[in-house]
């Protein structure tokens, strides 16, 4: 009990500023309903601007497809409280920090309502992604993927 209790302490709070900025490194497997489980891997370069925003520009590749672009863009609001724009969202996207795990909300311009969570790993250097699209209330795709940073 007591080295739970120790280990639970050594959890850092998660950054997305700070894990972002540099180089990153996804792969995961992403399930779209009625059809076959992919693999997706993810290539990011984050780099802060000097006003506080995170700018990260990701290559996506899913399954046999070419790779696309997108841009996310995330600054603070308020302690523990991020907004920001993707490229692939229709509006603001939102986030919240609670303790190693960051929460994001969007709508994608297909009109899907997207959950991520991010959770950090002990080390800092990794992290858990777990995403959800939604149509109508229900889950149309889920992504699981580990995310690292590459340098």
């Amino acid at each position: 009990m007591l080295i739970a209790l120790l280990l639970a302490g050594s959890t850092p709070t998660f950054d997305p500023i700070r894990f972002f900025e540099g180089a990153t490194r996804g792969e995961g497997m992403l399930k779209i309903v009625l059809r076959a489980q992919a693999p997706v891997g993810v290539i990011g370069d984050g780099r802060v601007d000097a006003d506080g925003t995170l700018t990260l520009d990701q290559n996506v590749a899913q399954g046999k497809a070419a790779p696309k672009h997108r841009t996310w863009r995330l600054r603070q609001t308020a302690p523990g409280r991020y907004e920001g724009t993707l490229t692939e969202a229709r509006g603001p996207v939102r986030g919240e920090v609670d303790g190693p795990r960051l929460h994001l909300r969007f709508t994608s311009l297909s009109g899907f309502q997207v959950e991520q969570w991010l959770t950090l790993a002990n080390d800092g250097r990794s992290a858990i992604n777990l995403l959800e699209a939604r149509r109508f209330g229900l889950i149309v795709a889920k992504l699981t993927e580990t995310i690292r940073k590459a340098d």
